[in-house]
């Protein structure tokens, strides 16, 4: 129609390709530009999913941005960053319940994509502990430190406190790095020596630690530190 937007066919042509092809036939903004049509539905958002894209590196990372951060790009209101931190919880808790009861060493590549989405927060660290049954199903995932750029606090005592009361006897530990390189760090492998030797007593074995980075996840079992 000569009174539409100028932006209209783009938008549709944009969701026939997505119908057509998936995801993988979009690139990240144009996911973004679908993702804040919902949101914007009377507004060209390709400029905002451009920004978005050049001010966090991703889509992922920009899905993974605090509100706060996402309010700072010209166009990104209120709503609109909670609508986007409403998709990236919907994601986590999908991913989350395709390892949730399941073993997680069947599951492996299922609890990595679940660990890449988990960390939330790009900016800070984040350390998790994700507590196993008898069988090596995950019985939760649980945020046990949060800290700056390059340090969350992680006391082995409360980790085995709380596997004591979820009944856990493995465990995975969890934590990102938000400099992007995976690579264990001296502190890295020390608390988790400190982790192993605090579970021997009671029974619970440390299975593995994940380090996520930007674009991989280093194990520490595969790296022979465990």
């Amino acid at each position: 129609m000569a009174d539409q937007p100028h932006y209209h066919g783009h938008r549709e042509r944009l969701r026939q390709r997505f119908a057509d092809a998936g995801a993988d036939a979009l690139a990240d903004y144009e996911m973004l530009e679908l993702l804040l049509a919902r949101a914007l539905p009377r507004q060209d958002v390709k400029p905002i999913a451009k920004a978005l894209i050049a001010e966090f590196g991703s889509f992922a990372d920009v899905m993974a941005a605090p509100a706060p951060r996402l309010m700072e790009v010209k166009g990104i209101k209120e709503k609109t960053a909670l609508e986007l931190k409403i998709v990236e919880a919907a994601s986590v808790r999908m991913l989350r319940n395709r390892v949730i009861n399941r073993p997680v060493i069947s599951s492996w590549s299922a609890l990595l994509d679940y660990a890449r989405t988990a960390m939330s927060d790009p900016q800070r660290e984040e350390f998790h502990v994700l507590f196993l049954d008898k069988k090596n199903r995950l019985i939760d995932d649980e945020i046990l430190g949060k800290g700056t750029v390059d340090h969350a606090p992680v006391y082995p005592r409360e980790i085995m406190k709380r596997a004591l009361q979820l009944g856990a006897t493995a465990i995975v530990l969890v934590h990102n790095h938000p400099s992007g390189d995976p690579t264990p760090s001296r502190a890295d492998i020390d608390m988790t020596r400190q982790v192993i030797e605090a579970g021997k007593p009671l029974g619970i074995m440390v299975h593995d630690h994940l380090v996520v980075g930007a674009n991989e996840v280093a194990s520490f079992k595969s790296l022979g530190l465990l």
